[in-house]
């Protein structure tokens, strides 16, 4: 018999839906909850909004603290964010919660050199509550960094390595696309690009 990891979905957008769709894959995961701000969300079931054929007879709900109380969650899938500010006080939820936390933040992927006082307090509350936080996902560290060296790694001599990465953001959320410029004219873009404030985390 499968032991199940009961788990929490937190953030339903386009990529914490992937990850719902993955892990209804797994016969060792049982998503228990789901958390999501936006109300166009909240109150339908998670496996519709993930575009999986079957409801999962979980509800999204806006009340992080209700569901984490109530689901008892071994792990939490955290998708909400790639500023580690912005995730800080839901990490902390979580943990107080006694649950693991797999994040997509990508500043949570090596928080150190960053912002070394926060992740000192993360570290320290996770080991508080005897839970570990993890980031991990394809970008950054991954996709355009190891992964190129592991491919290298059968060769005898290396002379160049190009690495293009190519995303369509029309699937994302309007703040992503926001964030990178999707929508403006070249002089807009070309003015947020001169001012630093069009960026991507990774």
């Amino acid at each position: 018999m499968v032991t199940k990891a009961k788990a929490v979905q937190f953030g339903c957008g386009p990529i914490g839906c992937s990850v719902v769709r993955y892990a209804c894959q797994r016969a060792d995961i049982e998503l228990v909850g789901a958390v999501d701000i936006d109300k166009g969300l909240v109150g339908r079931d998670l496996g519709e909004v993930a575009g999986i054929k079957d409801k999962l007879g979980v509800s999204i709900s806006a009340d992080a603290d209700a569901v984490l109380s109530q689901a008892k969650p071994d792990v939490v899938f955290l998708t909400t964010s790639s500023s580690l500010k912005a995730v800080y006080p839901q990490v902390e939820k979580c943990v107080a919660a006694g649950a693991n936390v797999v994040s997509t933040c990508e500043e949570l992927s090596y928080p150190y050199r960053k912002d070394p006082q926060l992740s000192a307090e993360i570290d320290k509350i996770a080991k508080a509550n005897n839970v570990t936080v993890l980031a991990t996902g394809v970008n950054p560290g991954f996709l355009m960094d190891a992964w190129p060296l592991f491919m290298t790694g059968v060769c005898q001599q290396v002379k160049r390595v190009k690495v293009v990465r190519v995303q369509d953001a029309s699937p994302r959320r309007g703040p992503f696309q926001k964030k990178i410029g999707a929508g403006r004219t070249l002089e807009e873009f070309e003015k947020l690009v001169a001012a630093g404030t069009l960026k991507h985390v990774g």
